[in-house]
């Protein structure tokens, strides 16, 4: 490939730009564009703009009448369309658009909309791959119109000259660059063809690329949209959808929804990702402005709690920035979200109404992602609370199946609390939902909204300790020494002891010892421990009647029934600490360094007696 050839006409005087080039190119590439690469989308961004602004001139004109070719062979890149070109006078406003606008960076920001179908700032981002620029246009607003040579390069020298029509046969532009040596990354034919493709696959003007062997040019856009396409079915729509989120995302999706805003000239498809994601990660999603890619980890788009699926869109009216790489957030941009997350909601309600398996499955995967949504929004949380997992005393269930054999719903205020009482309420009959997770706690109580013959209450150690069954009268006379040695062991951690029967018979004891309970004797610890100073004051005046921890010893446990007959005092109260530690390891939460060290001397105690018993 070369330059085109000049026809014989005097040369236009070399000139400088009015402003620093360098530190404009270079401005652009630190301050305003990711990479080098969006070149390419600039010179198509012009291309598909001047053929737009051909069509609007030449209303007749049928479809495929004007187009764009794009070249590439390693040593130049061209783009070529037939588009409604330039004049003098347009090529003279761009450099002087140039002057003005390139003062500094918020200058560029904010004209940089105005430059979209023009020369502009999108032909400087050129400078970051090539050395010099050769643009030929011819206008198609006056017959005959003369050609007008533009030469731009790096040094900040620039030449225009006008040309005669036979120039340039055809109305249009062509623009060449000549790439650098450190460029070639971003203008090896290859890449110029996988950049076309990326950022012009959805354009609507036909783009051919050519990589300069003579073999046919391959369509950089050969079909329309999936969502633009007609389809005999239905469902050949769907997979079709479902197909092309495949491609462009590399999951197979749950579902897809397919999306449409003809107010803002908006559509798309969103998937619905096959595997569960953390809650509030957001996915970027694909932006696309009037067919042209503008970003791929657009998180705007759609709300916070839509973390569960991944978008593409086409939009006619949403405003790029300055570098064309992420959304203006503006009113309109507002309207979309609030309207494509009302889309979200409508799928949902879709599927719980008429498709309860995709919905089960739906569920299974992206439960958290509806538990935050119902959170704030009334409708879906009527719709489908009933119907969300949770993690009860009855394993994983639904709120409508635990509140059927549970009429009075108890809810833990922590994980670590639920696992503490699990086995011991389930024996009990009592009916616990772990309310540790997030917005579980908060959905559970609302659960009598919607199923007002159900009661909520949170769990206490109280109202577990009320559903344990005493011991006669003897058998708590019997085991008072034992107990008075175990609550002197346990002192250190402000532990009551006491004796209940309980099932399961295997457990030998329960710990019970909220969070807050522990924090509030943490703080009377402190207070103590600064006593008479400036911060034991202040702690002093917050400190509340420090709650205890209770270690319910379980009497239908034979190991138990053997530990309150001991007779020795130091037997008995190590193995008081035994049964503690392993009450505190049973509970799962993080053990406090005095409670890993009671453990490991009360095992080394036992065994120690053992030792001697034996000996």
């Amino acid at each position: 490939m070369t330059l085109p050839d000049t026809p014989s006409s005097p040369a236009g005087t070399d000139r400088t730009f009015q402003v620093d080039l360098r530190g404009l190119v270079d401005l652009l590439s630190h301050h305003l564009y990711s990479s080098p690469r969006v070149y390419l989308r600039e010179l198509l961004q012009n291309a598909v703009d001047a053929t737009t602004a051909r069509y609007g001139l030449e209303p007749a004109a049928t479809d495929g009448a004007f187009g764009i070719r794009l070249y590439a062979d390693g040593s130049h890149v061209r783009v070529e369309d037939d588009g409604v070109g330039l004049t003098e006078a347009d090529v003279h406003a761009f450099l002087s658009t140039i002057g003005r606008s390139s003062k500094r960076a918020e200058a560029i920001a904010e004209q940089r909309a105005d430059f979209i179908g023009q020369f502009g700032i999108g032909l400087l981002s050129c400078f970051l791959v090539a050395d010099e620029i050769h643009v030929r246009s011819r206008s198609a607003r006056t017959p005959d119109a003369p050609v007008v040579e533009w030469r731009g390069r790096g040094d900040g020298s620039y030449s225009v000259r006008t040309l005669p029509a036979s120039a340039r046969p055809r109305p249009g532009t062509t623009i060449t660059l000549t790439p650098r040596a450190d460029a070639q990354e971003w203008t090896r034919p290859v890449r110029v063809h996988a950049l076309a493709r990326h950022f012009g696959s959805l354009l609507r003007h036909p783009v051919t690329f050519d990589d300069g062997t003579g073999g046919p040019g391959a369509a950089v856009n050969p079909e329309p949209a999936p969502w633009a396409r007609a389809y005999p079915t239905p469902g050949a729509r769907t997979r079709a959808l479902a197909a092309y989120g495949e491609e462009v995302f590399g999951f197979t999706p749950l579902d897809t929804i397919e999306l449409d805003l003809p107010a803002v000239g908006l559509r798309g498809v969103a998937c619905v990702l096959p595997e569960a994601v953390p809650a509030g990660r957001r996915h970027g999603h694909r932006v696309h402005v009037k067919g042209m890619l503008l970003a791929e980890q657009a998180e705007e788009i759609l709300p916070e709690w839509a973390f569960f699926v991944r978008c593409v869109v086409d939009a006619e009216s949403l405003r790029p920035t300055a570098s064309r790489e992420s959304l203006y957030e503006d009113d309109t941009l507002a309207a979309v979200r609030d309207a494509l997350a009302e889309r979200l909601r409508a799928w949902i309600a879709r599927i719980a109404a008429s498709d309860p398996e995709l919905l089960g499955s739906f569920l299974r995967v992206h439960h958290l992602a509806v538990k935050s949504l119902a959170v704030h929004d009334d409708e879906i949380m009527r719709m489908l609370l009933p119907w969300l997992p949770f993690e009860t005393t009855d394993g994983h269930a639904t709120l409508d199946e635990f509140a059927r054999t549970h009429r009075t719903v108890l809810v833990t205020s922590s994980v670590e609390e639920f696992r503490q009482v699990a086995a011991i309420a389930s024996a009990a009959g009592l009916g616990v939902v772990n309310g540790g997770y997030t917005y579980d706690r908060e959905l559970v109580h609302r659960l009598p909204e919607i199923r007002p013959e159900v009661s909520v209450a949170d769990l206490d150690p109280a109202t577990l300790t009320a559903h344990l069954d005493s011991v006669d009268r003897e058998t708590e006379l019997a085991a008072a020494s034992y107990l008075a040695l175990a609550r002197d062991a346990l002192a250190v951690f402000d532990c009551d002891v006491a004796l209940r029967t309980f099932q399961p018979a295997s457990a030998p004891a329960l710990l019970l010892d909220s969070r807050e309970a522990r924090h509030e004797r943490t703080r009377s610890q402190l207070a103590r421990e600064q006593q008479g100073g400036v911060w034991g004051d202040i702690l002093g005046h917050l400190r509340q009647e420090a709650p205890r921890a209770q270690l319910i010893l379980n009497q239908l446990n034979p190991l138990v029934r053997t530990a309150v007959a001991i007779d020795e005092p130091e037997l008995a109260r190590t193995s008081a600490e035994a049964l503690y530690g392993q009450a505190a390891m049973l509970s799962r939460r993080p053990l406090r360094p005095a409670e890993s060290s009671l453990i490991n001397r009360s095992f080394l105690d036992l065994l120690a007696h053992a030792l001697r018993k034996d000996s």
